[in-house]
């Protein structure tokens, strides 16, 4: 028997019980749409991981005070001197941008709208660390620092919180901050990740002076002239600040720098587990319908006893009954797995853009999860109608044409 003729009997085989073969492939279709939907959702959040991590600066280094239990003797806060030292580049050559930020959270208010809102006081160099897109107006520039002007620019989240989603532009409105009239000047589009777009930028010095007081800057970003200089440069900071704060030799830093790169590692690869663990859980549904195909195969073994003993008798033989039934079990292993995988790329397009915590995360189906889905789908069928194809392989063609 050809494969070509093997191929049309299962065929013929699977549509003369159609309830059967659905009930069958049911665990297919559902392994397979499991598998590949928990993965793509993996992959979305990773990418969407990625890129927050990218726009904060993937390469940068963020120096802030540490945590008061490491230090022994208190701790000297970063401040303006602190964030002039690090822009000598006698001092620090390696480091080319130098972005301080001092943060304050409090209720900001436009006309009986109030928010509960992270104001953040920056100079425009943040701009060559962070990724933030204008989406109306304008950016913070220099002559706002050195004037010392009340004019912020509003986070994507803080314009819908204050003046709603209809088509006002918050551009030159003017709200309330500390008591305290501010001009809005421009609006940011959305960020997302982690860091959220609740957020209102003002000028450092305007945030200094007018309202926290004082000099301190709650953390300093810091970018490297190039990509593998970010070593060099944490040890030029390092040795800069432990000189400020006159830190003893073999005494603990009294402030801390986080690197990007390794918190972006060390994400990717706790996203890679999850997906790892999210795909080995849809596995799980695959097994399961690998049984299902076993039983049904073993079944229709019992069936069609007196239809093996037939074929034997009139010269097939023990391989192609093998075959026989092993393209069965693939067959139905291979079209729930196109169903799996169309249902799955159907969810995927409904969920558009789903949103965990304030991280935006778009399911992403690639063409390996697709390969190896159907790939793993064939396999399970493979797998499961061995046992039932040697059973029927195995008939004594006699003792067959006996069966009732």
């Amino acid at each position: 028997m050809s494969i070509w003729e093997s191929l049309r009997t299962a065929w013929q085989s699977i549509f003369a019980n159609k309830m059967r073969s659905s009930l069958t492939m049911l665990g297919i279709v559902i392994g397979v749409c499991a598998v590949v939907l928990l993965v793509a959702l993996g992959q979305g959040f990773q990418t969407s991981m990625t890129k927050t991590f990218n726009d904060m600066g993937a390469s940068a280094l963020y120096i802030s005070s540490a945590p008061s239990k490491t230090v022994v003797g208190g701790i000297r806060p970063l401040t303006n001197e602190d964030v002039t030292a690090l822009q000598d580049k006698k001092l620090v050559p390696a480091v080319s941008v130098v972005s301080p930020t001092r943060t304050s959270r409090g209720t900001v208010s436009y006309g009986n709208n109030n928010a509960n809102e992270q104001t953040m006081g920056i100079l425009p160099i943040i701009l060559q660390i962070r990724n933030y897109q204008m989406d109306q107006g304008r950016f913070l520039t220099d002559k706002d620092v050195t004037d010392r002007a009340n004019v912020v620019v509003l986070g994507y989240q803080a314009v819908i919180d204050l003046f709603g989603t209809g088509a006002q532009s918050p551009v030159g409105n003017y709200i309330r901050i500390s008591g305290m009239k501010f001009q809005v000047v421009g609006t940011c589009k959305k960020f997302g990740g982690f860091a959220g777009d609740s957020y209102v930028l003002m000028p450092l010095t305007t945030m200094q002076s007018k309202i926290t007081g004082g000099d301190v800057v709650q953390q300093i970003g810091v970018k490297a002239t190039t990509p593998d200089q970010v070593d060099t440069a944490i040890a030029q900071v390092t040795a800069v600040l432990r000189a400020r704060h006159f830190i003893r030799t073999g005494a603990a830093d009294d402030f801390s720098i986080t690197d990007m790169r390794e918190t972006l590692n060390s994400m990717q690869a706790t996203l890679a587990a999850f997906s790892l663990f999210m795909g080995a859980v849809g596995a799980i549904s695959l097994i399961v319908g690998g049984i299902g195909i076993m039983n049904i195969m073993l079944v229709s073994v019992t069936e069609r006893t007196r239809e093996i003993g037939i074929r034997k008798a009139i010269g097939a033989r023990r391989r192609d009954i093998l075959i026989q039934f092993l393209i069965e079990a693939a067959a139905l292993s291979l079209t729930g797995g196109l169903i799996g995988l169309g249902l799955a790329v159907g969810v995927a397009h409904a969920m558009g853009q789903i949103t965990l915590g304030q991280t935006q995360v778009t399911p992403e189906i690639s063409y390996s999860i697709v390969f190896i889905a159907l790939g793993v789908s064939i396999g399970t069928g493979l797998l499961s109608g061995t046992y039932p194809a040697f059973r029927a392989g195995g008939l004594d063609p006699i003792e067959s044409l006996r069966h009732e």
